[in-house]
């Protein structure tokens, strides 16, 4: 018995509503809109033969826009095709808990491919789940250096490819590097926290409003990749030592604190916000080995939001290995598509 190729959603009610859009100038991606992009997911997706899709549900609306506009394509008896949608029937409370469990859920029941709209700190929070389950990655939050800013219907045609096999995995999948960090000493020993662009040791020392907004608050920082054009603290190796995803290594840098003299760099730490941060070293991060985070006091923030208070006694270590997540490369993917001609193959002979 064939399974029916099937597809995850995850779409973050909260990306793109966090305290940067009081504080800078950044676009708001509000729950209409992330409606929208789910529908015009599931029309790439269904155009291309996937039959399934699950999803969650949530109290903030976009489960029930995508209801409404679920039962309004039946009852116009639309000639194009979208997938069968399933909502996951598993307890929300509008917290990161809901996107752990929900991923989870979609691994086990064998889901071919998670689409993900959201921020970097959502798709931190899938591949913490996902596995080997490929992710395809679009942006609604902030600061994103992680997933692409994409029409959703183009990405919706490019994962349904990869989800039904018609493009091979060495083609359309690209693996991330990832920093891991562990306690290994103190009351936290024990927790552990991956981060998919960057750790960064801040020095206020309560989480807060979790977002790093300010440069003196910088103390070290270390980066998965730092892109020349990129966005948020990443962007300050870009403008410095750019990495690119694919390189071997990624970065380690030091901030000097108000008054220390260093290397003044300019950066665009959020959208609308350029600042200047006083750099002190800059050095290659290699895979395979632990680095001891000299922080005796401040927060570890992860992927652009403080997540741990430090506590006396605990000590950290941070590692760079190539166990991130696997992501659609979605030109790449349709280049092939087009190579062989494979939309063609896949259309249904009474649209020929």
């Amino acid at each position: 018995m064939a399974f029916p190729v099937t597809v995850g959603v995850i779409a973050n009610p909260a990306s793109g509503r966090d305290i940067r859009r009081l504080t800078t100038h950044a676009s708001v991606f509000p729950t209409a809109e992330k409606a929208n992009m789910v529908v015009r997911l599931l029309a790439g997706l269904g155009a291309t033969r996937v039959e399934r899709v699950l999803t969650l549900r949530d109290k903030t609306g976009i489960a029930a826009l995508l209801l409404r506009a679920l039962e309004t394509h039946s009852a116009m008896g639309a000639h194009q095709p979208w997938p069968e949608v399933e909502f996951l029937q598993l307890p929300f409370t509008d917290s990161v808990a809901d996107t752990h469990a929900g991923v989870a859920q979609m691994v086990r029941c064998g889901v071919n491919l998670i689409a993900v709209l959201g921020g970097d700190g959502t798709h931190r929070a899938v591949a913490a789940h996902c596995g080997d389950v490929p992710l395809l990655t679009l942006s609604t939050g902030t600061n994103n250096a992680f997933p692409d800013l994409r029409e959703a219907t183009v990405a919706g045609l490019a994962g349904a490819l990869v989800a039904s096999g018609a493009v091979p995995p060495d083609v359309a999948l690209t693996r991330n590097k990832r920093l891991v960090v562990r306690c290994v000493e103190g009351p936290n020993r024990g927790r552990e926290e991956i981060a998919l662009v960057d750790v960064c040791v801040s020095r206020q020392r309560f989480v807060g409003a979790r977002a790093i907004s300010e440069p003196a608050d910088i103390e070290t920082l270390f980066l998965t990749f730092a892109a020349p054009d990129g966005i948020g603290l990443s962007s300050i190796g870009g403008a410095w030592a750019p990495v690119d995803r694919a390189a071997s290594h990624g970065l380690h840098l030091t901030f000097a604190r108000p008054g220390e003299t260093g290397m003044p760099i300019i950066a665009p730490i959020a959208p609308g916000r350029v600042d200047q941060v006083t750099m002190r070293t800059c050095e290659r991060f290699e895979t395979g080995y632990w680095m001891p985070l000299h922080a005796e006091h401040g927060t570890l923030a992860f992927d652009g939001e403080r997540e741990i208070e430090l506590e006396r006694g605990d000590r950290y270590e941070i590692s760079l290995d190539w166990a991130g997540p696997l992501t659609v490369d979605v030109e790449r993917v349709l280049r092939f598509s087009a190579s062989r001609q494979l939309m063609r193959e896949l259309a249904p002979h009474d649209r020929l």
